[in-house]
């Protein structure tokens, strides 16, 4: 089958989650100093994808928090959202596919 292609309407997208938004803050100026993505999701996310760096895979529309699908969606690949806020607490997205 290979690689979803971005017309099946598939993203991927790693984060990190936590419950305050104070805690992210703090994330962000570690990311800001340079700290990788990957290593803060291990070290801080209360998310079970925290084992794999934050990588929650390719996902099709609808699967996500509705909030955080139009998040990941607006963003390019690479990038890394503002602090979303869903029922599950705080998130900081980077959309890697």
């Amino acid at each position: 089958m290979g690689k979803p292609k971005s017309s099946d309407g598939k993203v991927r997208a790693s984060h990190i989650l936590v419950e305050k938004h104070s805690h992210l803050l703090k994330i962000i100026d570690k990311l800001d100093a340079g700290q990788d993505f990957k290593d803060l999701a291990k070290e801080f996310s209360t998310c079970p994808s925290k084992k794999k760096g934050g990588d929650l895979g390719f996902f099709a529309r609808g699967e996500m928090d509705p909030v955080f699908d139009k998040a990941v969606r607006s963003l390019k690949i690479g990038e890394i959202s503002e602090p979303v806020k869903t029922k599950f607490g705080w998130h900081l997205i980077k959309r890697t596919g």
